[in-house]
């Protein structure tokens, strides 16, 4: 009886094994580095979207915004804080940053004040991520500033949850498509959802879903997002792709902040393949408040302290 019940066993492993690899195999294949030559969200197929830019570019996209550190992003950041998607007081806030900016001064962010990119701010800003994959885990390292996002699969949030500048991360694959959960983000005094100074509560939660489209579809995709927030880098971009790559990636964020919005609402982010490598950049706390050059000031030390 035993050396059946062994044999049986063996059988069953013999069967159980493949049928894991099958599984794993089955997960799609995000690794790698991806970039885009655009900032914030792009406007979702269907329903409510990102709130836009009041000084668009216009003309078919025919300004070309110049890359860091060679002029930085000389259109004011003039959030539509009209938009039906922003609670009385988030419009309010939105409008002083626009009038800000229009002002010729930096709307204070993470970026140019050297805070954590929190999600969503972090995916409406960044240009170039890398992600790598493992069994229990997806890690996201973003370009500008470092910033980076680690995403536990197949697990919940945490009972009692300490909030944190990257929030909570849990992720599951759903098909051919990741589905990324965070909430638990922690506000600091530079916490924004988006370039337009658009205030978020603890009470944030971003839902990302990632899939792998055509390379076509992806070139599109991004062509149309530069007619309305032009491209960095001017003519060549700040980013270069891969000739004849097959995908594209393609990630569908969900926004859900009832102390702030009305509702929820929905953007894309589009990157293509790249082997660009990442660049060194100064930051400085504090660096920008001064005029909207995009140039960060590191402080300067009046006397030598060696």
């Amino acid at each position: 009886m035993d050396a059946a019940r062994a044999c049986a066993t063996l059988v069953m492993t013999a069967f159980a094994i493949p049928a894991l690899a099958g599984s794993a195999a089955a997960n799609p294949d995000f690794s790698g580095t991806w970039g885009r030559n655009t900032f914030n969200f792009e406007a979702p197929a269907s329903g409510p979207g990102p709130i836009r830019n009041l000084r668009r570019l216009g003309n078919a996209g025919s300004q070309l915004i110049s890359g860091f550190g060679g002029g930085g992003d000389p259109i004011p950041l003039v959030g539509d804080y009209k938009s039906p998607i922003l609670k009385p007081h988030a419009a309010e806030i939105v409008k002083r940053m626009g009038e800000m900016s229009a002002a010729g001064h930096d709307i204070p962010d993470p970026s140019d004040q050297c805070a954590p990119y929190s999600p969503p701010y972090v995916l409406a800003m960044e240009q170039r991520v890398t992600v790598l994959q493992t069994r229990t885990e997806v890690t996201l390292y973003y370009s500008q500033d470092i910033q980076v996002r680690h995403i536990r699969l197949n697990v919940e949030h945490p009972a009692h949850l300490k909030p944190a500048p990257m929030g909570d991360s849990v992720g599951h694959y759903e098909g051919d498509t990741l589905v990324v959960d965070t909430v638990g983000i922690e506000v600091g005094p530079y916490t924004v959802v988006d370039r337009f100074g658009t205030p978020q509560s603890r009470a944030m939660h971003v839902t990302e879903r990632y899939r792998l489209i055509s390379d076509e579809e992806a070139r599109a995709a991004q062509a149309r997002h530069e007619q309305i927030a032009g491209r960095t880098g001017g003519k060549e971009g700040n980013t270069s792709f891969v000739p004849g790559y097959a995908n594209g990636l393609q990630v569908h964020v969900t926004i859900d902040d009832p102390n702030t919005y009305t509702r929820q609402w929905s953007g894309d982010i589009t990157y293509r393949f790249t082997r660009a490598a990442f660049d060194e950049r100064v930051c400085a706390d504090n660096a920008s408040l001064g005029s909207h050059f995009g140039i960060e000031h590191p402080p300067t030390a009046r006397r030598p302290d060696f």
